[in-house]
């Protein structure tokens, strides 16, 4: 199939093919004649590459994952180990966000308990902590 339909069945773009072919994660495929001809293990591997990229990986990242060959055991091994990598990533993201929420829903309970007037307003409104 030429480069549009396999563009079309990954859901990728053309100039993201020619991209992954030129940074080399992407093997280059057959000819004809000045035609690209993309077999549906092609196809594949831009469906892969499309969806690691939705899950946060760079493409530098799949660089390294799939430089010997996509298929091989290497290649799996490196991919189940990035996968660790981002998994620890995310759950370290998520509890610094979850303190985030922690600290922004005690603050507005601090808000909602000083008597109709918050500490902040009156901080304005006067240019100095108030001494109640």
């Amino acid at each position: 199939m030429y480069i549009g339909k396999a563009a079309q069945l990954s859901g990728t773009t053309i100039k993201a093919i020619r991209h992954y072919e030129a940074i080399g994660l992407l093997p280059a495929p057959q000819r004809e004649g000045q035609y690209r001809v993309y077999s549906e293990q092609s196809v594949e591997l831009l469906m892969f590459i499309k969806c690691a990229q939705q899950l946060g990986f760079k493409l530098k990242e799949l660089q390294e994952i799939l430089h010997d060959d996509p298929g091989n055991t290497l290649a799996q091994q490196r991919a189940a180990q990035a996968i660790a990598r981002k998994k620890h990533e995310l759950v370290t993201q998520i509890e610094a966000q979850q303190k985030v929420l922690a600290g922004l829903l005690a603050f507005e309970a601090s808000l909602d308990g000083a008597q109709g007037q918050c500490q902040f307003e009156r901080l304005v409104e006067t240019g100095r902590p108030s001494r109640s």
